[in-house]
């Protein structure tokens, strides 16, 4: 690591582009700092794992976890969409709103899709490529070739390519420095840890940027991905975009510094340091979660005879927090007066919380549980 050049510049007339170098080779390890963190990453991503797999319905939980980091992640990139609008559905949300919600609903679809693909595919541009069709369909990007590796030079910050922040390697790279990453992904000759590999992929993918849009986003997708085709993780319950739009700056410079100053070492640390948090508050997240819902269901207990209904309710909310009385006839199948007594109880016991403020079509959260993820 020491010997770790980054690439250098190319001059391509009235600009230079950066050329990284190539990935697949062996590398060593001999920083005790570095090792320090690795180990203290790994083990409380082992403590992440081993909730998921104890966990009963821990895929009600996930839901929620991908439902957030589709918000950071396209917060990062300047979408707007909060937990509450992205949970809303199309025509509830306002016109203005409606491409920043496309957005995030996309990552969701992406995520799922990619999480699916990787029982009959590999990590690999296949599987890259596929995210990055899901994830830009029918939204701002979908006119930037969606599924495509770019054809044409694009650049990072700045108005123009003039006074750009950085400009990435010219297209006619691509090809070869996206098969090198999917080499280096699973090259077995020479062993390198997997937490350190992925954040080197994630470093290396950005620095390609070989989308004309939507690099970030995917670029992140790539880390859960990676963990989990690695089984390093059994479900997909670590996701760093909230630990990245929190100390977006850093992450930035951090990503740079290997560029201009080939310092690898210090994004590493960044990056287990962004693991190691990450993965205790999820561990924190879901033994919250555990609490709340046992103290929700003594609370239902107290219903009587609209317990069993109430319960099917809650069982919908930690799924999907928010419901209005169309959509509780939808889920237990009474009546509307009925569903509307049901809400009143939730309202009562501290479950539900009435958001609209209308008289009319009025929608309700399931606050508490909502707010274990902000």
């Amino acid at each position: 690591m020491q010997n770790f050049k980054a690439g250098h510049y190319v001059n391509q007339g009235y600009y230079k582009s950066f050329q990284p170098n190539l990935l697949n080779r062996q590398w060593s390890l001999n920083d005790m700092e570095l090792l320090a963190l690795l180990s203290q990453a790994d083990r409380h991503l082992g403590r992440l794992d081993m909730y998921s797999e104890y966990i009963p319905d821990i895929d009600l939980f996930i839901s929620m976890h991908v439902l957030k980091e589709a918000t950071q992640s396209s917060k990062i990139e300047g979408t707007k969409t909060n937990m509450e609008e992205a949970l809303l559905d199309k025509e509830d949300v306002s016109h203005e709103k409606r491409d920043d919600w496309e957005e995030v609903q996309n990552y969701i679809t992406a995520m799922g899709r990619a999480i699916e693909m990787l029982n009959d595919i590999p990590f690999s541009n296949r599987l890259i490529k596929a995210t990055h069709k899901v994830l830009l369909q029918g939204v701002r990007g979908e006119h930037k070739q969606p599924g495509e590796f770019r054809k044409s030079q694009n650049w990072i910050g700045g108005a123009s390519i003039n006074d750009a922040v950085f400009i990435p390697p010219i297209h006619t790279s691509i090809g070869d420095l996206m098969s090198d990453l999917e080499k280096f992904t699973h090259n077995q000759d020479f062993y390198f840890p997997d937490l350190l590999k992925i954040g080197i992929i994630h470093y290396q993918f950005k620095t390609i940027h070989p989308f004309l849009d939507g690099n970030g986003r995917v670029g992140r997708l790539l880390i859960t991905l990676y963990l989990v085709n690695k089984n390093i993780l059994k479900k997909p319950v670590l996701y760093l975009s909230d630990f990245f739009e929190n100390n977006k700056t850093t992450y930035y410079d951090n990503l740079m510094r290997v560029r201009t100053h080939d310092d690898i070492k210090q994004w590493l640390k960044f990056f287990l340091v962004g693991v190691i948090e990450t993965a205790k508050k999820a561990v924190n997240t879901f033994d919250e979660i555990l609490k709340l819902k046992k103290h929700s269901e003594l609370s239902i207990q107290t219903l009587g005879p609209r317990a069993n209904n109430a319960q099917k309710i809650l069982e919908y909310l930690l799924k999907r927090p928010i419901v209005d009385a169309k959509k509780i006839v939808e889920i237990t199948g009474v009546s509307n007066r009925t569903s509307y007594n049901l809400i009143n109880d939730l309202l009562e016991i501290g479950i539900l919380n009435e958001i609209t403020g209308g008289q009319r079509g009025k929608a309700y959260t399931f606050k508490k549980y909502l707010n274990l993820f902000k």
